[in-house]
């Protein structure tokens, strides 16, 4: 299924989960799993790592449950890192020591694959393969991947690893669509503000890297929470596309994205139950969508006519 749960939402920062929290993340989770979700996307600052220890709480009332999905976390983010805001860090020191603060809090012994959150302008790739080459012989981690990387990044840090890089964790939907528009610009005045992605998507292909996609859905903004005119006008699309082909909304607003040749996987952080289920034929929507139907959400969401 190209569906994932970003756990994002789970748990509240700063506190100790409450039953209320615990009650109200394991409905979404089984909400997920019943509709056929198996991976379940976390991160170290998630909640100030309270998502990661609710979740670990849902595993320990649902024994056997672990075994049956795929979880991986990402490390690299220092929130009050730096005296006016967050810092990144992929030393090895901190990729060791933050996995195993996700382990302890997530209440297992292994990661299916951890991911770098963010790059780091003082990372040094070798030190990054060293961390990664620890985990997989300790069986901490089994597999590797990327967040938030443009393909010169991912590039840079294949040079040194010698683990697989087997996903690259982005923001991309109808609403963010950084990575396609850069596809389409080349020889425009626009091309300018996509070039640090440009390629991205063609070299994750090229290289068997799956593209996550996070925030998908746009905070609901095609949904039922549009920001203005231009999601107004993209939202009435959605609805008369939702109409024809017989889905829900969020299905034809994930299905756009899943239409796309690269086999994204979109990660989805709705705590809502009926919106988590309204998710489930995505996949069947992209197939069934014309082209006709996607170029029109596109220039919709741009609030223009590609070039």
């Amino acid at each position: 299924m190209r569906l994932a749960y970003g756990c994002m939402g789970l748990g509240s920062a700063g506190s100790a989960p409450t039953d209320e929290e615990v009650d109200r993340a394991e409905a979404a989770v089984r909400t997920a799993y019943d509709i056929g979700i198996r991976l379940f996307d976390h991160a170290d600052i998630y909640g100030g790592g309270s998502a990661e220890a609710v979740f670990g709480t849902v595993l320990a009332r649902n024994p056997g449950l672990r075994d049956q999905l795929e979880i991986q976390t990402k490390c690299g983010i220092v929130l009050g890192g730096a005296e006016n805001g967050n810092a990144y860090d992929l030393s090895r020191e901190h990729i060791l020591a933050s996995v195993e603060g996700s382990l302890a809090r997530l209440g297992i012994d292994r990661l299916d694959r951890l991911l770098l959150h963010r790059p780091d302008p003082l990372a040094r790739p070798e030190e990054i393969a060293d961390a990664f080459d620890v985990l997989r012989a300790e069986g901490t981690v089994r597999g590797f991947g990327v967040s938030n990387m443009a393909a010169s990044h991912i590039a840079h840090l294949r040079s040194a690893v010698d683990q697989p890089l087997e996903v690259d964790q982005v923001e991309l939907g109808l609403h963010h669509r950084d990575l396609i528009e850069a596809g389409v610009l080349v020889n425009h005045p626009d091309a300018r503000a996509y070039a640090p992605v440009a390629g991205t998507l063609e070299y994750c292909t090229d290289h068997a890297i799956t593209v996550q996609a996070y925030g998908p859905l746009g905070q609901g903004r095609f949904t039922g929470r549009p920001r203005g005119p231009e999601d107004e006008a993209t939202a009435a699309l959605v609805r008369r596309y939702a109409d024809e082909l017989g889905a829900a909304p969020e299905a034809v607003v994930l299905g756009w994205l899943l239409k796309h040749p690269a086999d994204v996987v979109a990660v989805i952080g709705t705590t809502d139950p009926g919106r988590i289920r309204a998710c489930a034929d995505a996949e069947a929507v992209g197939e069934a969508m014309t082209r006709h139907q996607w170029w029109s959400l596109w220039s919709a969401a741009r609030g223009k006519p590609v070039p």
